[in-house]
C-alpha cells in the first residue's frame, strides 16, 4: 500500500487535535483512502516544550523546511494562523508541489485566489474548509451541492466569541465588560479579543463566503464592518420586547449588478433560526433561487470540531492522490460585481434616544426623520427620570437609506431637546 506522508505547520490547540486523529485512526483512514496516511513532520517552536496526545518527539522539528521541502511529505496541513509567515509557507509548499490544506481564514480571504492559481498551476490541491465555520460544512456545499443555485443572500453568525458574548448580555443582563471578561476566563475570548470583537475575524471569513456564493473576488477591505463594543444591556431588553435579538451578522446580499457585504450587530426576529444561535455556536443562512432556504449549524471554534473538517481536507486530497489525480471544485470567480458602499445600503434601523422630558421633543424628531425621507415604523417611551427630566424614546423605522440615516443622526444630535442619539442598529429581516 502506497504511503501518503503528511507535515503539519503549527501544534496549538487545533494543531494537537489534527495529529492526534492522524496518528490514532490511521488505519481506518488507511482503509477509507486506499493508500496509507501517516503523519511524518510537525513544525513547533519549541522542542522542549510538554506536549499534550503524546505526540512522538522524533516527529518534532524547529526548521520549516523540513516540512515543506521534506522528500516523503506530500501534504502539507497549515495550522499557524494569521498573515504570516503562515501565507510565505504556503506559497513555497505550493511551489514545491506540495497539496496544502488550511483553516486559515486571513490568508485565504487576503490572498486566496493567487494561492488557488499557483496551485491549479502545479498540478496540486489547497484546501480550506476549516477557514469558516470550523466544524460546520459550507465551502464545499457552496462549489458543489448548491452550484446549481444563484445564490441571493447570505447571513451568518461566524464568530463563537461574539455570539457567546451577546448571548450573555442578552440572557443575564450583563455590560459588555463583564460579558467579555467571562468569555475570556472561559477560554472563548483571546487576551486581546480586537479580531473577534471588532468583526475582523467575521469580515475575512464573510470575503471568502461572498467570493464562492457570487462567483466574484471580495477583499476583506471592501466589507464595512462594526463591532458590539457599543451595545448596551438594555438594548437586548428592548429588542426583545419588540421581537428581535441582537446577533453580529455578517451579510452578503446580490442586489443587482453589485453586491451587499457588510458586518454588524443586527436586530434579527426572534422566530428566525439565526436569532435562537446561542453560545459559541455558528450558523450559515443561505438562500438559492432552487433550493430556498438552507441553514447550516454546529459549533464554530475549538480543537475538536476544526480538526475534524482539517482531517477531512487531508483525507479527500489523499484519497485523490491514491487514485492518481486531483479532484478538486473549481473556482469560478468569473463576474466582476463591485460592493455596494455601506452609504447606499437600504434596511430598516434602530433608533435609541435620550431626550429632554418636555413637550415638542417627538415633533421635532419627527420633523428631522422626515426631512431625510426616512418613515418611522413605531415609536415607544421606555424609561423616564424624574429628576433629570430626561426619557429614553425607542424609534423603529421603515426601509431606509444609510447616507440618510447617518445624516439625520447628525442633525438629531444638534436638536436642544436631544440629550443624544445612545444606540442605532440596523435591522435584518
Amino acid at each position: 500500500m502506497r504511503e501518503i506522508g503528511v507535515g503539519l505547520l503549527g501544534l496549538g490547540v487545533v494543531g494537537s487535535e489534527v495529529a492526534h486523529v492522524l496518528l490514532t485512526r490511521a488505519p481506518r483512514f488507511s482503509e477509507q483512502v486506499g493508500a496509507s496516511v501517516a503523519l511524518k513532520r510537525v513544525l513547533v517552536r519549541d522542542l522542549t516544550k510538554q506536549r499534550s496526545h503524546g505526540i512522538p518527539r522524533e516527529l518534532l522539528t524547529t526548521n520549516p523546511d523540513d516540512v515543506l521541502a521534506g522528500p516523503d511529505i506530500d501534504i502539507v496541513v497549515e495550522l499557524i494562523g494569521g498573515e504570516q509567515p503562515a501565507h510565505e509557507f504556503m506559497q513555497k509548499a505550493i511551489s514545491r508541489g506540495k497539496h496544502v490544506v488550511t483553516a486559515n481564514k486571513e490568508v485565504i480571504a487576503k490572498n486566496g485566489f493567487r494561492l488557488l492559481t499557483l496551485a491549479a498551476q502545479k498540478g496540486v490541491d489547497l484546501r480550506y474548509e476549516a477557514s469558516v465555520g470550523s466544524g460546520i460544512p459550507i465551502l464545499s456545499p457552496l462549489q458543489q451541492d448548491l452550484a446549481a443555485n444563484e445564490i441571493s443572500i447570505v447571513r451568518a453568525i461566524v464568530n463563537g466569541t461574539t455570539n457567546y458574548i451577546l448571548t450573555r448580555m442578552a440572557t443575564e443582563d450583563l455590560p459588555y465588560e463583564d460579558a467579555l471578561k467571562q468569555a475570556q476566563q472561559l477560554g472563548y475570548a483571546e487576551s486581546d479579543p480586537t479580531n473577534d470583537i471588532e468583526g475582523i475575524d467575521a469580515a475575512y471569513k464573510l470575503a471568502i463566503l461572498t467570493s464562492l456564493a457570487f462567483h466574484t473576488p471580495v477583499k476583506p477591505s471592501s466589507i464595512y464592518r462594526e463591532g458590539i463594543t457599543s451595545l448596551q444591556p438594555k438594548d437586548f431588553k428592548y429588542a426583545a420586547e419588540l421581537g428581535y435579538a441582537v446577533k453580529l451578522l455578517a451579510i452578503g446580499k446580490s442586489s443587482g449588478d453589485r453586491i451587499e457585504a457588510r458586518v454588524h450587530p443586527a436586530l434579527t426576529p426572534l422566530d428566525t433560526q439565526l436569532a435562537k444561535v446561542d453560545g459559541v455556536y455558528n450558523a450559515i443562512h443561505v438562500e438559492g433561487d432552487l433550493v430556498g432556504t438552507t441553514v447550516f449549524f454546529g459549533r464554530g471554534a475549538g480543537g475538536s470540531p476544526t480538526s475534524s473538517t482539517v482531517v477531512a481536507d487531508v483525507l479527500t486530497t489523499a484519497r485523490s492522490i491514491a487514485l492518481g489525480g486531483i479532484i478538486r471544485p473549481r473556482l469560478e470567480l468569473n463576474r466582476r460585481l463591485p460592493v455596494m458602499p455601506m452609504d447606499d445600503v437600504v434596511t430598516r434601523y434602530y433608533f435609541r434616544l435620550s431626550v429632554k422630558d418636555q413637550p415638542g421633543v417627538l415633533a421635532q424628531i419627527s420633523r428631522v426623520l422626515g426631512d431625510h425621507r426616512i418613515s418611522i415604523s413605531s415609536v415607544i417611551q421606555k424609561e423616564l427620570n424624574a429628576e433629570a427630566q430626561t426619557a429614553i424614546i425607542v424609534i423603529m423605522t421603515h426601509p431606509s437609506v444609510e447616507r440618510n440615516v447617518r445624516t439625520t443622526v447628525a442633525e438629531l444630535n444638534a436638536l436642544p431637546l436631544v440629550e443624544e442619539v445612545s444606540a442605532l442598529i440596523r435591522v435584518e429581516h
